[in-house]
């Protein structure tokens, strides 16, 4: 692994940053650690003269930032996300430590792309953007004092990556096929969209008393990380459904 290499498909993501402070210190600690793509959706203030500060020579990074409008549009492109959360909340992702987070990166970056996504200051990743991740990621901390600081969250990751990608050489990646690609988060949300109007339209799902159905089988599909052909699959199962439910109207 050639240390200049930057990482390119792995993506930190910082949803709704408020403090331009946090940003630099994040692009810092991403650099410092040999990452280079960051993306920021909706910061309340960017750029600005702190973040550019806090950076500390990080200045490459914050240029060739990526600003999104929303959550969603920020890890269309990503095949793996992991979502950092400081609470252990009930949420459909799997929940695993920075260790896991880390050797599941370093045996899958060199096919795939990769998104860590890290919440607001003050609240974090809301449940629904959780849903969203393949897994969840919990930084373990003292129990009467947990909250960490954004910069300090994505320093203790990128040192994890680093650790993991570029010291441990017994850590192989192996190139995926194209045909055993996992579905983008893209057509997984369009799937599920797809999905949900199809059983709330056979009466499986009831609008009025959805329970946890959703999130339930967004954590089912998730846990099997489809590919594109099965999603593909599955689309054209539900298409059928529809069809005949149509004809029968």
């Amino acid at each position: 692994m050639q240390e200049n290499s930057g990482l390119p498909n792995i993506k930190i993501v910082l949803v709704e940053p408020s403090h331009p402070g946090n940003i630099g210190s994040a692009a810092r600690a991403m650099k410092v650690m040999g990452l280079s793509n960051l993306a920021l959706v909706k910061p309340k203030l960017f750029p600005d003269g702190k973040a550019k500060a806090m950076a500390a020579g990080a200045d490459d990074i914050l240029e060739n930032v990526q600003i999104f409008d929303s959550f969603n549009d920020a890890i269309a492109d990503c095949l793996l996300v992991f979502g950092m959360s400081a609470r252990k909340r009930r949420i459909s992702s799997e929940l695993i430590l920075p260790e896991k987070c880390a050797k599941l990166v370093a045996e899958n970056h060199n096919s795939l792309s990769i998104g860590l996504i890290f919440g607001r200051e003050h609240s974090g990743l809301t449940n629904a953007e959780l849903d969203r991740c393949h897994y969840a990621v919990n930084i373990p901390t003292a129990e009467d004092f947990s909250s960490l600081n954004l910069g300090a969250a994505v320093q203790v990751i990128c040192y994890e990556l680093r650790k993991t990608i570029f010291t441990y050489s017994e850590v192989i990646t192996k190139p995926l096929k194209p045909s055993h690609m996992p579905a983008s988060a893209q057509d997984m949300e369009l799937f599920f969209e797809h999905l949900k109007k199809i059983i709330t339209a056979t009466g499986f799902l009831r609008p009025e008393n959805p329970k946890k159905l959703m999130r339930r089988i967004r954590k089912l599909f998730n846990k099997a990380e489809p590919d594109q052909n099965e999603i593909n699959i599955l689309r054209g199962i539900l298409s059928s459904v529809e069809m005949k439910i149509d004809e029968e109207r």
